[in-house]
């Protein structure tokens, strides 16, 4: 222990303190994000995904192109500014795909990007050994059934068809290219759609809906003459990707394909680095933000540290206070001071104070025996008459001693029985030096 009687030393105690502090705020922000850290590179067709068919190579260039890129995981993204991108799989309900779209269109573009391949777990086949997480075996190719009932894109007419290898070409953006496989290739033929890639046939691969939202990079990327003057734009565009292998991880190995997709998000959001909202809901990997998740997230994150810099605050001033800490007084003393404190203490509430008085008297009469070297055997009203002798001698009263013991004696009264002793006390010092 130290000088102090303490445990630990102040700074001993403050580094304690600051860790536990520490550790809990860690626990505090793991708890609160842990439902939306978890792996998701599952081998589907999203941006968390780095299987063939998923789009997480596409997402990481566009951060590396300097745009900000979230995986959302939460429907709050369809009524966040910025460029919403949709990659639902075959299953996807289409009531949710069109809500999706008419929320976002009043807050940036939406680019849908229609699925086509079916994919397989790796590891999930026998006789495959070296297989890594998220990898997929595709085993076909197909139209999603929801892309004619999604109410905000009307009759899309998507078709999958096996080319020839020297038809798999495309064409958009001031490039060309070929598509990684000529056995499956999608296009849409719906005259809401306006191209801007197409495949070698002149099938629209990708396009923009026709109704007056487009940008006029859109505009000039489907060959069409942008209008002229100031416009006020009330919607955004929607962009459909109907052939995913331009966008996807197997597109994206490609650098012709990757410029051209770079060129496709630039037009979306005319120019405009907003930012880029790669949308998970849809394919099942959402979840809802908790309270305390709330907590560190603005608005609310201006709150939370407001309190903590006060928890700081108090935690500082009860480091730095006035003065040493006061110390309890023992409810019992060491020593004869307690046991005679204590037997007052005891006799004060009993209120038994004319027992105190003999006791006293005879503790006296010992001690002037001794101090006067009178015999030891003499009883007591001998012993009584021969210090009045002595007393009377030394110019005190012919019964200085008696007199003052039977005032004590007789006393019922507390300042009755403290003057009497006083007496006998007084007497005592000048008999006895």
């Amino acid at each position: 222990m130290s000088a102090a009687g303490e445990p630990f030393s102040r700074r001993a105690a403050l580094l304690l303190v600051a860790f536990g502090s520490l550790v809990f705020l860690a626990i505090l922000l793991m708890s609160a994000f842990d439902a939306g850290t978890g792996d998701i590179n599952d081998g589907g067709g999203h941006a968390g995904s780095r299987g063939i068919n998923g789009f997480a190579a596409f997402a990481d260039l566009a951060e590396r192109r300097g745009y900000t890129v979230r995986r959302s995981r939460s429907e709050g993204a369809f009524e966040q500014p910025g460029l919403l991108v949709l990659t639902p799989p075959h299953m996807a309900d289409p009531d949710k795909i069109a809500s999706a779209i008419d929320h976002h269109r009043l807050q940036g573009p939406t680019i849908l990007v229609l699925p086509k391949w079916i994919g397989v777990d790796a590891s999930m086949l026998p006789g495959l050994t070296k297989t890594k997480e998220g990898w997929v075996i595709l085993s076909g190719a197909a139209p999603p059934p929801w892309a004619d009932e999604v109410s905000s894109l009307g009759d899309l007419d998507v078709e999958v068809d096996k080319l020839d290898s020297r038809e798999a070409g495309w064409r958009g953006f001031g490039r060309a290219g070929r598509l990684p496989d000529a056995r499956a290739v999608q296009t849409v033929s719906s005259g809401r759609v306006v191209a801007v890639v197409r495949d070698a046939r002149g099938q629209t691969a990708a396009g923009f809906l026709d109704d007056g939202t487009a940008t006029p990079d859109l505009e000039v990327a489907a060959g069409r003459e942008p209008e002229a003057g100031l416009q006020v734009r009330v919607r955004y565009p929607v962009i459909v990707v109907a052939e995913p292998d331009l966008m996807d991880n197997w597109g994206m190995a490609e650098q012709g394909r990757a410029m051209a997709m770079l060129s496709l998000l630039n037009a979306a959001t005319g120019g405009e680095r907003m930012p880029v909202n790669f949308d998970l809901t849809l394919n099942g990997l959402g979840h809802s933000a908790n309270l305390l998740a709330l907590a560190f997230t603005p608005p609310f994150l201006a709150a939370t540290l407001c309190l903590l810099l006060a928890a700081l605050v108090i935690a500082w001033r009860a480091f730095v206070r006035f003065g040493p800490p006061l110390r309890p007084e023992r409810a019992i003393a060491f020593g004869k001071q307690a046991l005679v404190a204590n037997s007052a203490g005891l006799v004060l509430r009993a209120r038994r104070f004319h027992l105190l008085g003999r006791p006293y008297v005879e503790r006296t009469r010992s001690r002037l025996i001794a101090g006067l070297a009178l015999p030891r055997t003499l009883d007591s009203a001998a012993a009584d008459a021969a210090i009045d002798r002595a007393a009377a001698s030394r110019g005190e009263g012919a019964d200085a001693f008696s007199g003052a013991a039977g005032r004590l004696l007789s006393a019922r009264e507390p300042h009755q029985m403290v003057r009497a002793a006083l007496d006998l006390h007084a007497l005592e010092r000048k008999l006895v030096r």
